[in-house]
């Protein structure tokens, strides 16, 4: 349904895209994962049609977005993360707003715009003014939107973004009707337990480039062994993060009462001398060993492998 290839983008100095490949299967939700500056947006929007890339190319459906941009713009639906100001306009207006623009007017714009209105549960505020619902409400009007033209492909960027739970949940809940409808989504997130419930598969980019790609349990079998390092301390607190601070291979230390938890990227050898070393200066440990992995020890350990090798998360 979606191939990226050799997709270049520079702002400037800046290289917000570097030679990125990627390829998503129809019906698929792929999770888009990244720090902030990665090229996440960037590469959503050059999907979309809305930003033009320096090299490569971008096929949905076996279609070049850069030959057919008006074809393309039919078979996506994009929701941005950032609503817009629509003063003055009902929730029913602004869906038949976005109805016109794809040429669907009249009995079918409404009859469209309440179906989608009631797939994202917002019937009760169809005659609601758009500036007055809660942010959940905005983000599932949002995305009503952006189906109003009934894509096969749809481009979500950051959902679920500044919700609280309750709407976190709704959202969720209806990207999964969508994917039951065959639908194939595109979603970026940093909410990264919900995208590992939902999604059938995941990239981690990183500086521009896609970094690993698969289903969570294929990445996580891979990097099984590189869950965080987690060490209880019954004395010496301090001169045991001291060591752990002086070891090139500690990352993204914390400290919680009297546990310390890093992204440690040796292997169970260099563990072994590390505890060694710990215990030596005469720091009393009570436990020490790796927790269970989860995506967001991968994704800390994959963008902190990326800083170990000189690389930086914009």
């Amino acid at each position: 349904m979606l191939e990226i290839k050799n997709l270049t983008k520079r702002y400037g100095k800046f290289t917000a895209l570097n030679n990125l490949n990627l390829h998503i299967n129809p019906g698929e939700i792929f999770g888009f994962v990244g720090p902030n500056g990665a090229g996440k947006t960037t590469a959503m929007k050059i999907i979309a049609g809305l930003l033009t890339c320096d090299t490569g190319e971008v096929y949905v459906d076996g279609i070049g977005v850069k030959a057919n941009p008006q074809e393309i713009k039919k078979k996506i639906g994009y929701m941005p993360d950032f609503f817009g100001v629509y003063d003055n306009l009902k929730a029913i207006e602004y869906m038949e707003f976005f109805a016109s623009i794809y040429g669907i007017e009249g009995k079918e714009a409404r009859d469209i715009s309440l179906r989608l209105i009631d797939l994202v549960d917002l019937t009760d505020h169809a005659d609601s003014y758009v500036d007055s619902l809660s942010r959940g409400m905005k983000q599932r009007l949002c995305l009503a939107r952006s189906l109003i033209h009934n894509p096969e492909l749809l481009i979500l960027d950051e959902p679920a973004s500044g919700l609280d739970p309750r709407a976190r949940y709704e959202m969720k809940e209806i990207i999964k009707k969508l994917h039951e409808q065959g639908k194939t989504i595109v979603i970026s997130s940093h909410i990264l337990p919900e995208l590992a419930q939902m999604c059938t598969n995941i990239g981690i980019i990183e500086n521009g480039k896609m970094a690993v790609t698969g289903t969570v349990e294929e990445i996580l079998a891979a990097k099984g062994s590189m869950g965080p390092l987690v060490m209880r301390i019954g004395e010496n607190l301090e001169l045991a993060v001291r060591i752990l601070k002086e070891d090139p291979r500690a990352k993204n230390i914390s400290i919680l009462e009297n546990s310390i938890s890093a992204i440690y990227l040796g292997d169970e050898k260099e563990q072994a001398n590390l505890l060694s070393a710990i215990v030596s200066q005469g720091v009393k440990v009570c436990c020490f060993g790796r927790e269970s992995n989860s995506l967001e020890s991968l994704f800390l350990q994959i963008t902190g492998q990326e800083d170990r090798e000189g690389g930086s998360s914009k």
